[in-house]
């Protein structure tokens, strides 16, 4: 996913609206600040295990447009790496980062503060 996330954001950085697809109707600008976000930052926090259950929703939900409108109607293959992406994040949002992320530890440090 961030290998996706870092093209876009070089986009972002050069300047390179024009072309983005726009799907939901926000402007090709807002787009690609959306999905670049989402797929890079919001990622990065994820692998992390930063506030897992949060950040996992805006590329969850940026995987859920990419594979229901910019590649809806197509055959299922390209729609594949989207809707694989996607199982993966609402997978995150209902169970967490688990027990190497950063949410746990702070999870354990906050227990031990309390006894």
């Amino acid at each position: 996913m961030l290998t996706h996330g870092a093209g876009k954001m070089k986009m972002l950085f050069h300047g390179e609206f024009e072309g983005f697809p726009d799907p939901l109707g926000l402007g090709s600008t807002v787009s690609l600040i959306g999905a670049a976000s989402s797929e890079f930052v919001f990622a990065l926090l994820v692998v992390a295990g930063v506030g897992t259950r949060i950040v996992a929703i805006p590329p969850a939900v940026t995987m859920l447009v990419a594979a229901t409108i910019v590649h809806g109607g197509q055959p299922i293959g390209n729609m594949e790496l989207a809707l694989l992406y996607l199982a993966m994040f609402v997978t995150l949002i209902f169970t967490g980062g688990g027990r190497f992320s950063v949410d746990e530890l702070l999870a354990r440090r906050k227990a031990a503060k309390k006894k």
